[in-house]
């Protein structure tokens, strides 16, 4: 079952490289008591994730935080040292938290985990944006497939 606006988000544990290491990360403490956009994309060092979607959400983030957002965070079912890789690659550091959700445990209990085994890519994350407010859901955006739009950061900053 998909998660919906109103729901809280699943507690599980996320990743993300720091300057010590691995840092676990249960999603009860990185949404508690805040206001986060979280954007997942099927792959780090993809085209449209690193032409479009992650370089959308660094070029707005000033203008998302601006509007009471008080982190943006980029999801994959990539491990974190792919993550923090493809983050100084696209120039993300202090715009967007690069998240490593490496065995799907997030994607999966969001139900948006994404089969991409027949393409060679395993299993994945969809595209999708949403605001999340003391761990529950605001707004969410998923794509349908093959497409890039209710995602955008655009289309994200605009319902702030």
């Amino acid at each position: 079952m998909t998660i919906g606006v109103g729901d809280k988000v699943p507690s599980v544990t996320i990743q993300h490289k720091t300057a010590d290491g691995i840092d676990q990360v249960s999603t009860d403490e990185f949404f508690a008591g805040r206001k986060v956009v979280l954007f997942a994309v099927p792959g780090a060092f993809t085209p449209t994730c690193s032409l479009k979607h992650l370089p959308g959400f660094i070029a707005n983030a000033d203008a998302i935080l601006a509007k009471g957002v008080d982190e943006i965070a980029c999801l994959a079912v990539n491990d974190a040292f792919v993550m923090d890789a493809w983050g100084a690659d696209q120039g993300a550091a202090g715009k967007v938290t690069m998240l490593a959700d490496g065995s799907a445990k997030l994607t999966q209990a969001l139900g948006l985990d994404l089969d991409l085994v027949e393409r060679g890519l395993g299993n994945r994350s969809q595209r999708y944006a949403m605001v999340v407010e003391d761990g529950t859901v605001t707004l969410l955006n998923v794509e349908e497939s093959g497409q890039f739009e209710a995602s955008s950061a655009e289309t994200i900053l605009a319902a702030l």
